[in-house]
């Protein structure tokens, strides 16, 4: 519950103490911050009976004396340009200012200026720079997140504003939290290191007297890691409930938006499905459970609204009538879930069978998972010369044979390479290499497939021996492996290295792992289920964006344009 409950605590704060009917007035990033923890009929109950932009609000010139303004900004150069703009000329009765993160001198000294009729009551900062779509996940939503990728040798302006957002929403994380932590990063990684020592910078030095909670405990860790040390798991077709509907269907701030599939029957154009752990129970008890449990909890769920309607109808007294009306709100919203799900699910087996994605991602798996690679070739091959086999499809086996077997068989990934260009034309050339000059093995610190450790290796044989219960779901993420190295406290300070001279003293109960370049749903469930074994730490994930394979790709290719036209180094 920690970080919704710590945003909602937030917005809870700013809407309760202004009483009379409200404006709440949000920018491009805050509408995301607020929408994941806040329904609007709880913005309702709060007296807010309007909702609007900053850049939209400045454009009209209507006044609105008898409402109250509540602005919940992050603290940009363009916000405060809008609010000066809307202050010189107020058409709220009074304006409340809330920022997301800290304000600079100069930006209060400018809007006291422009206050001119004071209609400001108050000007506070909030903490709730992220956007909380998880109780143990959160996201930054950054739009130019392929930055994180270009080569040290094209440094862009807007690398610098990749990490000073990344910085705002790590330090305002930990602001919510009430706690300074010990930052470790990834050594291979130098925009992992740049935003550790920024961060480091601004928790020790900058603000430190507002970072300093006076606490005794063992200080949280905050470990910064780098996409590019596992970039298989976003490239792999999902089996669980919320990892799938992202990869197939795509998940923004918990919503889901279906139109973009096309093929619902026009009695069911709901263009958007909200999918929220808080508010819907369904999804909750079954986010992480596998697409064949899924069909059965569903079933079961179809039962249950279907005993619901039949006694709804049998409606034959006065008493019978106001116990329909009593519970007619929950029969609603039970008629909602029901098709909700069902209408989910139909159109992600629809995508699975016309994409042959069982056949596809028992391959992926294997590539991931289990070595051999003559076999692992052979069946790349045959996959790519399958017309029922999707373009994407052929682009991501591809690229996952090359990150497992680039060393071992140069020829081989030629002849791949020669093959996709020929079926698959619309991928750019050497876009598999630009990924293996980011992410190659010369470039990553885990172990990725198991085969550097020796612990590794022999963990992977006793699962082989062992057999798996699934083959769609036997992937972990890095993710986890980096999760027991903390457990056990292993997490080697040669390829995590402390940033200055704050040292973990102990075990920390609380940690952090922020991933640049984005997070996974599959991550965020190993981060789930490990939180629920009761280890003793308590794990929160954060990533820049939340990928799914087409995310990472599209990422890939930006990336790869920029550094090319930028510099010829690929």
């Amino acid at each position: 519950m920690v970080l919704v409950s710590a945003a909602r605590e937030y917005v809870n704060r700013m809407l309760q103490d202004i009483s009379g009917m409200k404006v709440l007035i949000l920018d491009s990033q805050t509408v995301s911050i607020v929408s994941v923890v806040y329904s609007q009929s709880e913005l309702l109950q709060k007296e807010v009976f309007l909702v609007e932009l900053v850049d939209s609000i400045s454009k009209s010139k209507e006044s609105m004396s008898h409402l109250k303004a509540v602005y919940f900004l992050r603290p940009t150069l363009e916000n405060i340009q809008h609010l000066r703009r809307q202050l010189a000329n107020p058409r709220f009765g009074e304006s409340h200012l809330f920022f997301s993160n800290m304000l600079k001198d100069t930006q209060i000294h400018i809007l006291a200026d422009s206050d001119e009729q004071e209609v400001v009551q108050q000007v506070q900062e909030y903490y709730a720079d992220f956007v909380a779509i998880d109780p143990y996940h959160f996201t930054l939503n950054i739009p130019s997140n392929h930055m994180y990728m270009l080569p040290a040798v094209v440094d862009p302006p807007g690398l610098q504003q990749l990490c000073d957002r990344i910085v705002d929403g790590i330090s305002a994380v930990f602001l919510a939290l009430k706690r300074r932590p010990v930052i470790r990063y990834q050594r291979t990684s130098d925009i992992a290191k740049r935003i550790a020592q920024e961060t480091s910078k601004l928790m020790y030095q900058q603000e430190s007297g507002l970072f300093d909670f006076r606490r005794t405990e063992i200080s949280p860790l905050l470990l910064i890691v780098d996409r590019r040390d596992d970039p298989v798991t976003p490239l792999l077709n999902q089996w669980t409930y919320q990892a799938m509907v992202h990869e197939l269907v795509g998940i923004h701030d918990n919503k889901v938006d279906l139109s973009s599939t096309g093929k619902l029957p026009k009695d069911q154009q709901v263009e958007r499905l909200y999918l929220s752990s808080e508010q819907d129970a369904f999804f909750k008890a079954n986010m992480y459970e596998n697409f064949g449990d899924i069909g059965m909890s569903i079933k079961r769920m179809v039962d249950d609204f279907q005993q619901v309607a039949k006694s709804n109808q049998n409606i034959q007294t006065i008493e019978d009538m106001a116990k329909f009306v009593d519970s007619y709100p929950e029969y609603r919203k039970m008629h909602g879930n029901v098709s909700k799900h069902v209408t989910l699910v139909t159109e992600m087996s629809k995508i699975v069978e016309e994409r042959k994605l069982m056949l596809v991602s028992e391959r992926e798996q294997d590539l991931a998972c289990n070595g051999g690679q003559v076999a692992a070739f052979e069946a790349v091959t045959n996959l790519l010369s399958n017309e029922s086999v999707s373009d994407i499809d052929r682009l991501r086996l591809v690229m996952l044979y090359a990150l497992r077997y680039e060393k071992e068989s140069p020829v081989q990934l030629m002849q791949l390479f020669n093959k996709l260009a020929s079926r698959s034309p619309k991928y750019k050339t050497g876009l598999v290499q630009f990924l293996l000059k980011q992410a190659g093995v010369d470039k990553r610190t885990g172990d990725l497939y198991g085969n550097r450790d020796l612990l590794n290796i022999a963990r992977n044989m006793a699962r082989g021996l062992k057999g798996v219960e699934n083959v769609y779901t036997q992937h972990q993420p890095l993710l986890f492996q980096t999760m027991e190295s903390i457990i056990k406290g292993r997490l080697r300070d040669v390829d995590y290295p402390f940033v200055g001279n704050h040292f973990q003293q102990g075990r920390p109960q609380d940690v952090v792992i922020f991933v640049v370049g984005g997070t996974t749903y599959e991550e965020s469930r190993s981060v789930a289920l490990q939180n629920a074994s009761n280890s003793g730490i308590r794990f929160i994930l954060g990533g820049s964006v939340v990928l799914n394979s087409k995310r990472f790709l599209k990422d890939l290719e930006e990336a790869q344009r920029i550094a090319k036209s930028s510099t010829n180094v690929v």
